[in-house]
């Protein structure tokens, strides 16, 4: 069995890798409305045929509870090489918008079989310093989603298609070094009856639901604040008149969560998982909050600052979170209470987002983020409340 140092650097390069499919055709968009003759419109069916599609896959696998039951090297092996496959379904010179909204449902179907599994095994080696190791986890999570960007900034244009070779290919690396120097973890409890009920039951232990709720109130803002970041920024520019570079600097805002990630992590291990996620949620809430003043502010400088460090905080919660969710989860069904909280915070994100467009249609575009504020409050709460919540 490899050391713990290198098993966590393997898991953290794994993850890496496999979720580059996650928005692999973000990053060659243009290319594809060019190739497929699609409507402008198809970057956010196909953003949310994945999300859905993780949506569905996450419930899938809690519900028969498949990363407690089986090998999660292997479902984690199983689920990036089929995820590859699908992903490079958007090479197909046939395609049509409903084709690829299909093959991009399947690819974030099996992406649950990836991230939160991804989490199950850190949790299976590293019952101790966990919130550390998941910090790099999730960090690998954002800098994997940013990646395609990346890659198709290196690319040529007329070959598009090898940004969707070149993530497929990662997947299938990321998979193949969890299944071959990656075996099961030492702390795995593995389920041996299928139990349906699991879905239900996971939520009567208190402790969990508390650390499950925190999730849910920083999942509102996370996902909303990352797509309307873009939007933000445009709207400055047309409401003062100025230049900034909307792509560079929107992918370093979200990017910068990566360094937010490590940094709670260091930080949890001197003053708790449960400590520093309220802080987090907290500043983030504040952030949102007295946004309207900072984009009603004729300063770059300001603007800029502020969202990186709303970047850092916004996401710094999130492998802690999951840390607590993990540690406060009977032990045989903590894969699976990793896999429906995901479920269902990627839902709320959904809503939250739906719930933002509709409140920018009807109010000043510096309000767009204030919404945002209640699922910190929220989370804040719930975790405060629980004194038997461990962490």
């Amino acid at each position: 069995m490899p050391s713990s140092k290198k098993t966590l650097a393997l898991i953290v390069l794994a993850q890496f890798c496999c979720t580059s499919l996650w928005f692999a055709s973000n990053g060659v968009i243009k290319n594809m409305i060019s190739e497929f003759n699609l409507n402008e419109n198809a970057l956010g069916h196909l953003t949310s045929a994945i999300q859905f599609g993780f949506i569905v896959g996450t419930l899938t696998f809690a519900v028969f509870t498949i990363s407690d039951r089986f090998s999660p090297s292997k479902v984690f092996f199983g689920s990036a090489i089929l995820g590859a496959l699908f992903n490079l379904g958007i090479c197909w010179p046939e395609n049509t918008l409903t084709s690829l909204i299909i093959f991009r449902f399947l690819t974030g179907f099996f992406l649950a079989g990836i991230y939160p599994v991804g989490m199950k095994i850190a949790a299976d080696y590293f019952e101790k310093g966990l919130g550390k190791s998941l910090s790099f986890l999730v960090g690998a999570l954002v800098l994997g989603t940013a990646f395609p960007h990346l890659l198709s900034k290196f690319t040529n244009p007329n070959i598009w298609y090898a940004v969707i070779l070149g993530t497929s290919a990662l997947s299938v690396v990321g998979g193949s070094l969890i299944f071959t120097l990656v075996p099961d973890g030492p702390n795995r409890l593995p389920s041996k009856t299928l139990d349906l009920t699991s879905f239900v039951s996971i939520f009567r232990n208190k402790p969990f639901r508390s650390a499950a709720f925190g999730y849910f109130g920083h999942m509102w803002e996370l996902y909303t604040f990352w797509a309307f970041v873009p939007l933000v920024l445009k709207f400055y520019n047309s409401q003062f008149k100025n230049d900034l570079d909307v792509s560079f600097w929107a992918f370093f805002i979200i990017g910068i969560g990566s360094l937010g990630c490590v940094l709670g992590g260091v930080l949890s291990e001197k003053f708790s998982a449960k400590n520093i996620s309220i802080a987090a949620l907290s500043v983030s809430g504040l952030c949102c909050l007295v946004s309207p003043f900072i984009f009603s502010a004729a300063s770059n400088t300001l603007l800029i600052v502020v969202l990186l460090f709303w970047g850092i905080v916004v996401i710094m919660d999130s492998p802690l979170l999951s840390t607590l969710i993990a540690q406060n989860a009977t032990p045989d069904k903590k894969g699976t209470a990793l896999t429906i909280v995901n479920c269902m915070g990627y839902c709320i994100t959904i809503v939250s987002i739906q719930l933002t467009t509709v409140f920018l249609e009807s109010y000043v575009s510096i309000y767009i983020f204030s919404i945002l504020a209640i699922g910190p409050v929220f989370g804040v709460i719930s975790l405060v409340k629980n004194k038997a919540l461990k962490g």
